[in-house]
């Protein structure tokens, strides 16, 4: 009789356990979808508030869970291709090439308007690539970036961050190419005037210097041509038509998987001191602070790096947390486009890491 007993509790715990995974499972398809209706939810309050639009790429490192608003199409990603400038002159640290301490001449053709301190400097200073790469992705100096552009070529940082996508498990056909910051000024003005692109640095901040209304007819006077011959009506249209052309422009789906290959050693070329010192400065990021980090909240770190340009904004990185009852790690990616006003789009990107946490899509809310 005990052994009957015993036999008819044991089957009863065995039926038991698949119902209790069942339930489990459940639950965790239940918890997923609530976090995920509840972020939709957030996001297009957000964008009706905003009156623009905004794309986000969330992706789990631990278990390569995605979501997406608007992920896959293309957007004009502005700074955020510093990060693979950087990925390779750090790559030919390791490969021996050059040295983080070697001195670069600062040319006056190398000046691009913009933030960042290197455009103080006189033509003619030797500047270290450790202080332009930390200045690249901290502050993003844009005449920074050239100079580093111009020591490892364009050709190699095109094809890091194709590499640096397919490594993190996303389509490279989905990165436009990336050029030089002062390729960006002559694309745009260019759009106005093909004559456009043959101007410099140093003609770009002279233009900066008139109000965004009044540069097509201040290119006009520079080149010496009728204002009724531009191409096109203003520069918002300008831009527009810039980033039709492709250049700068990605899916933040491959831009996730682009900062995913940091994460990612066995597939990724660059050995884990090159990766780490690269995360290392994108955690020290001062252009930022009341986008997404704002957001997401003092117990979440975040290596990031930020994009501003006309109408566009845009912050990415990896967001880690070790508070109580949340381990884990995420690719975050943001961009938003629309208004003017730059402080818009950093409250709008501020009110997305909030969504992020309360949400529950980065763990425990």
């Amino acid at each position: 009789m005990r052994l009957l007993k015993c036999w008819l509790i044991g089957m009863a715990l065995m039926m038991a356990l698949p119902v209790s995974a069942a339930v489990y499972a459940a639950q965790e398809v239940e918890r997923e979808e609530h976090w995920r209706s509840d972020l939709d939810a957030r996001l297009a309050t957000i964008e009706a508030f905003f009156e623009g639009e905004l794309g986000v790429y969330v992706y789990n490192l631990a278990t390569d869970d995605a979501y997406s608003w608007r992920a896959g199409q293309p957007w004009y990603l502005a700074s955020l291709v510093k990060v693979p400038v950087a990925a390779q002159v750090l790559a030919e640290r390791q490969a021996g090439t050059l040295t983080l301490e070697q001195r670069l001449t600062l040319l006056q053709s190398d000046f691009v308007d913009g933030a960042g301190p290197v455009i103080w400097h006189e033509p003619g200073t030797r500047i270290s690539i450790r202080y332009l790469l930390e200045q690249m992705i901290t502050v993003s100096d844009n005449t920074a970036s050239d100079m580093l552009i111009n020591r490892v070529g364009l050709d190699a940082v095109n094809a890091r961050a194709r590499a640096m996508v397919a490594a993190g498990g996303g389509n490279p056909e989905e990165i436009g190419p990336i050029t030089r910051l002062v390729g960006v000024r002559q694309g745009v003005y260019g759009q106005l005037h093909p004559d456009a692109r043959t101007l410099g640095g140093m003609d770009f901040i002279a233009l900066r210097q008139n109000p965004i209304s009044q540069r097509p007819a201040a290119l006009a006077q520079l080149l010496g041509i009728r204002h009724e011959t531009l191409h096109q009506p203003d520069y918002d249209h300008a831009f527009d038509a810039y980033e039709a052309s492709g250049d700068n422009v990605g899916t933040l789906r491959a831009y996730g998987a682009m900062l995913a290959s940091l994460e990612r050693g066995g597939l990724n070329d660059l050995n884990a001191t090159q990766r780490e010192t690269l995360l290392d400065i994108m955690h020290r990021t001062r252009s930022g602070e009341q986008r997404l980090k704002a957001g997401l909240g003092d117990d979440v770190n975040f290596a990031h790096k930020t994009g501003t340009q006309h109408r566009r904004s845009c912050d990415a990185g990896i967001a880690t947390r070790e508070d109580t009852g949340t381990d884990g790690s995420w690719v975050v990616v943001a961009c938003s486009r629309g208004p003017v006003a730059a402080t818009e789009h950093e409250q709008a990107l501020a009110r997305v890491g909030a969504a992020l946490r309360e949400s529950g899509a980065i763990g425990t809310p």
